[in-house]
């Protein structure tokens, strides 16, 4: 298993009514980053009214799912993406303090991250201490090695991959979890 962060587009969530429940999502959980109701009525920033980013973990269904559990659980507090997966759509590296919230496989928002780390570092240099905050298989740099080289082969092509290929670190802390159905829109 693997934890990258899929593009949005590739697991995001599809119209109106996939934005109304990440909309609602974002009205839940914006209290936990301290932005209260009044801003939107007193006039707060762009980033206090509009939801961050939603994605969600991995390439297919299963994986997502899986990861999020391992986030809301508590055990995965990082993640990895090929610097390439990022640059082929467009997409700057995360920052710190940056939120996202990510979405089970079914779109349903679940989690809203912050970002709190962020380093660029070749595949051979990726290190014990990150592999073990991913929080998959048994913790270890081979697994995590082992499981990332084989996803990013899938993803990137053989020929793309490389043990110094760079790749993105992320660190985060879980500001908002929900264990139940996303709050109903009205």
């Amino acid at each position: 298993m693997t934890d990258e962060l899929v593009e949005p587009a590739e697991h995001a969530a599809e119209g109106p009514v996939d934005d109304l429940r990440i909309a609602a999502f974002w009205q839940a959980a914006r209290g936990h980053v301290g932005f209260g109701k009044m801003d939107q009525v007193l006039g707060g920033s762009t980033e206090d009214v509009l939801a961050p980013p939603a994605w969600s973990f991995g390439d297919n269904p299963a994986l997502a799912d899986q990861l999020l559990t391992l986030v809301l659980d508590g055990r995965k507090t990082a993640t990895s993406t090929a610097l390439v997966e990022l640059t082929d759509v467009g997409l700057e590296t995360p920052r710190v303090g940056e939120l996202s919230i990510v979405t089970d496989s079914a779109g349903e928002p679940r989690a809203l991250l912050r970002t709190t780390q962020v380093d660029v570092v070749p595949f051979d240099r990726v290190s014990a201490e990150h592999a073990a905050a991913e929080g998959e298989d048994d913790l270890t740099l081979e697994s995590w090695q082992a499981q990332h080289e084989t996803y990013w082969r899938r993803v990137l092509g053989d020929d793309r991959f490389s043990t110094t290929m760079d790749v993105v670190t992320e660190r985060f802390e879980l500001i908002y979890p929900t264990t139940g159905p996303t709050p109903a829109v009205d």
